[in-house]
């Protein structure tokens, strides 16, 4: 079976080159498709996606400025409670100066409390409005920190005003630094570049704020001094710079408002309330040298409290217009980018979705093309060569299904292009398997005329085996037996490698333990074999042949890989419902790649081709073993292979009834196969392996008479180890009398039927005498009895006429009294020759017949019946 060195394989096909991503060529034709529809969109995208940026980057701007105009309110609200604490804190603080009584602190601070809680309240406004522009730019995040930094201060400052510790440049100097930071808070927002009205609009209420600011500062000056009963010495300067930058800001405002808003201003200034606060400011202005006129502390603080909020009514319309205008150029701003971006979207998605729709009825077609392709090679094609394989019928001409694509464009050629190949691969298969049914033919035909030869070889063989008396001749026939016996199973092996069965059948179960003794009397070394067969298993007789060829393939490759003086065991036990037979032997081993690809053969048969030849026990194998589903597999031992054979429960059967067994065949000349089978398993369990000379007892010493009573003892003769019978002559004692009537001279030497070689045939043969009389006409001639004796013809057999093809029809159960009837007692006859041409007629008529059988192609095979007239 060639489980020795690997065979020398041919060069390996040069490796296919890989694929690399950077030619052009080696690119799938997605991959090509894909990037003829990207880099365009790429492209589009990224012109968009600048376009997009800049959008959206306006939208943010717009929407921050948005968002912190909106927040000027709160910080309007801010600044216009601290300007009413700082006015008032101005005066509390001269008047303190002035009469700095404990009552007058005390109506201080009940008079500041409710201005400080408001400013408080403001400012917690203004945090909680300022959360969402934590991520604003950061130039308005740094003015807003500022700002809180600095009413900080105005917080700690607040505790020196009561005891009027500090001057008022310094406490007055904390809320100045408050109100500008907050005023620089105000000013912030920047709606980008080329937006002028909107920076207007900030614009406006920012100059508005500063008219204000300016109004309340002049505000807390009048009423310090009005408190405190007399004016700084440089009050007058401080005041008169504040009216010039009160007069500077209200000219800004007037440049930068709207028509509606200088007249809202006009209006507002031409209020009582504000033209009452504006005479009494006008009376402290210095007129020549006389000294400006102090005025009344109430009066004027409720007179400038009216005006301040004239004033704010006046800031909070125009930073309500100023928000206004800011919600409406980001809303603008935001619609306008979400229609460029959606624009931007949909040509895209439009560009893509026809795109896709172009390239997924490409990649369909491709798809399809290619899976017709893979279902013709992988699928198709190989079904059809298995049908052709095993189709034992000609065949003119098989159908291709037509292409799955029926376009007419390129990819339509395509298809059309590989249904034409698929159907030149196929008449190139029908051609291949005509091609091999010839060729299997030629094997059938050469191996059948090579068993007739081998059988005649075998049949010869065996006269001479009878014939011959001296032992060394004896054992060069026994050699050419065992030759001629391979040569059958290379025959058989011809006949397993074109696709046919094996002509020798049995129609009864036979033990499994036999067909195991049959398979070693097939092989060259079978004295090396070991047979620990502890489970009475049969085998059915329609796979005995099969099984007897495979195991012999198994034993001749285990005894022809491992050393001349080892052994084979063979150990036979049950596995469940089946049997479990190993073979292991002490030879060479195999490696593992070896063994892996062997397991592979022996799991799928593959298809005859010239590396069967090579390794024709492994093809053999795995083609008998797939025939009746028995699983082979080899794995190392420790010393060489074991092979296991698993034989499935559906080819075992039960023990049949010894009474019913055919007759004995001629070749089977030694006594039953039980005893035959006890005979062998006590020769080869002492047997001699290759490279050591026999001990005994297969030289056994004849016992006879003792030296004393006169007669010479017989010599020992060999013993066969198959059949357990001596070969050779055996002297034959001088019958019972007087010694005087004994002639004189040696003893006479009776001869005795030769045992041929052990052969399967030999082994499987049934433990039964032969009948008396009956039988078919066989190779071997009549049958014979156990002593070698020919008995009388049989009779003519019973027939119900003839068939439509000139063939007998037998009668069943006619010849049962022939087949099971006793052996009658021993008697000697005379074998009969057959006459030569009635035998070279009757050869001519049933090769004439073989020949008929062939050319009408049929593989209906009529075998035996029965008991039940079921076919075996």
């Amino acid at each position: 079976m060639g489980a020795g060195p690997d065979p020398v394989r041919g060069a390996a096909p040069p490796p296919h080159r890989r694929r690399s991503g950077f030619r052009l060529r080696d690119w799938r034709l997605s991959t090509k498709l894909a990037t003829v529809l990207v880099i365009p969109s790429v492209a589009f995208l990224v012109l968009a996606g600048v376009q997009t940026r800049g959008l959206v980057g306006q939208t943010t701007t717009l929407s921050d400025f948005a968002e912190q105009v909106g927040i000027g309110r709160q910080i309007t609200a801010v600044v216009d409670r601290l300007q009413q604490e700082r006015d008032r804190s101005a005066g509390e603080l001269a008047a303190l100066r002035r009469s700095g009584t404990g009552a007058d602190r005390d109506a201080a601070v009940a008079a500041l409390r409710p201005l400080q809680e408001a400013t408080d309240r403001a400012v917690d406004e203004l945090r909680t409005a300022a959360e969402p522009l934590a991520d604003a730019d950061a130039a308005w995040r740094v003015s807003y920190s500022e700002a809180l930094e600095a009413y900080d201060q105005v917080v700690n400052i607040r505790a020196a005003v009561p005891p009027a510790v500090l001057s008022g440049d310094t406490v007055l100097g904390n809320y100045h630094r408050a109100v500008a930071a907050l005023l620089n808070l105000l000013a912030e927002p920047s709606p980008g570049e080329g937006r002028r009205a909107l920076t207007e609009a900030v614009l406006r209420y920012v100059q508005l704020a500063r008219v204000k600011e300016l109004s309340s500062r002049i505000r807390a000056e009048l009423y310090a001094a009005a408190r405190a009963g007399r004016y700084e010495p440089d009050a007058q300067v401080t005041l008169s710079d504040l009216r010039a930058q009160q007069l500077t800001a209200l000219g800004a405002f007037r440049v930068a408002a709207t028509a509606e808003q200088i007249r809202r201003y006009d209006r507002t200034s031409v209020d009582p309330a504000f033209v009452a606060a504006t005479r009494l400011e006008e009376q402290t202005l210095p007129t020549g040298e006389a000294t400006p006129a102090l005025l009344s502390a109430p009066q004027w603080w409720a007179a400038t409290e009216q005006r301040q909020e004239l004033f704010r009514q006046l800031e909070s319309e125009i930073v309500d217009d100023a928000v206004g205008r800011a919600d409406d150029a980001s809303a603008r701003q935001l619609r306008e980018t979400l229609l460029v971006a959606g624009g931007i979207v949909t040509v895209l998605l439009v560009a893509v979705l026809i795109s896709l729709l172009v390239g997924r009825s490409v990649a369909r077609a491709m798809r399809q093309l290619r899976g017709q392709a893979l279902r013709i090679a992988q699928v198709e094609l190989p079904m059809t060569l298995e049908r052709l394989r095993v189709m034992d019928r000609p065949v003119n001409r098989i159908d291709v299904p037509p292409a799955v694509i029926d376009s007419q464009d390129e990819l339509g050629e395509l298809a059309e292009a590989f249904v034409a190949v698929h159907r030149s691969a196929v008449d190139v298969a029908v051609e291949q398997a005509m091609m091999r049914r010839n060729v299997n033919a030629m094997f059938v035909n050469l191996a059948r005329r090579s068993q007739v030869l081998v059988e005649r070889q075998l049949e010869l063989l065996d006269d001479l085996e009878r014939e011959e008396s001296d032992p060394d001749q004896l054992e060069n026939l026994f050699k050419l037996d065992h030759l001629a016996a391979r040569m059958r199973r290379n025959d058989e092996s011809l006949l397993v490698l074109a696709g046919s069965e094996s002509t020798r059948r049995w129609n009864r179960p036979v033990g499994l333990g036999a067909v195991l003794l049959a398979a070693s009397a097939e092989i060259e070394q079978y004295q090396r074999v070991r047979h620990e067969n502890r489970a009475g298993l049969h085998v059915v007789g329609h796979a005995v042949g099969d099984l007897v060829h495979l195991f012999a393939e198994l034993l001749e490759n285990a005894t022809a890989f491992s050393r001349p003086d080892t052994a084979v065991r063979v150990v036979v036990g049950p596995d469940g419902p089946g049997a479990l037979v190993e073979i292991v032997d002490q030879g060479l081993g195999m490696s593992q790649v070896a063994l892996a690809e062997a397991n592979a053969v022996l799991a799928a048969p593959p298809a005859a081709d010239v590396s069967a030849s090579e390794r024709m026990g492994l093809f053999v194998v795995s083609h008998l073993g797939a025939r009746h589903g028995v699983r082979v597999q080899l794995r190392a031992g420790r010393e060489g292979l074991v092979t296991r054979v698993r034989i499935p429960g559906h080819l075992l059967a039960e023990a049949p009834a010894p009474g019913l067994d055919p007759p004995v065949p001629a070749r089977m000349l030694t006594g039953q196969a039980a005893a035959a089978s006890r005979a062998l398993g006590a020769a080869t369990a002492e047997l001699p392996v290759a490279g050591r000379h026999p001990v005994s007892p297969l030289l056994r010493p004849q016992p006879g008479p003792s030296p004393h009573s006169g007669q010479s003892p017989q010599p020992a003769l060999p013993v066969s180890p198959l059949t357990g019978r001596p070969l050779g002559d055996v002297a034959e004692p001088a019958p019972a009398g007087p010694p005087a009537l004994a002639p004189a001279g040696p003893p006479r030497v009776a001869p005795r039927p030769r045992p041929v070689p052990g052969r399967a045939e030999d082994v499987l043969a049934p433990a039964v005498p032969a009948a008396a009389d009956g039988g078919w006409f066989t190779r071997q001639g009549p049958t014979s009895s156990v002593l070698g004796v020919t008995p009388a013809p049989a009779r003519t057999p019973v027939t119900g006429g003839t068939n439509e093809r000139g063939l007998p029809v037998r009668v069943p159960m006619a010849q049962l009294a022939a087949v099971s009837s006793p052996a009658g007692p021993d008697r000697a006859a005379v074998r009969h020759e057959p006459d030569p041409e009635a035998v070279g007629g009757m050869l001519s008529r049933f090769y004439g017949g073989v020949r008929r059988a062939e050319a009408e192609e049929t593989t209906e095979m009529y075998l035996p019946r029965d008991e039940g007239g079921r076919r075996q």
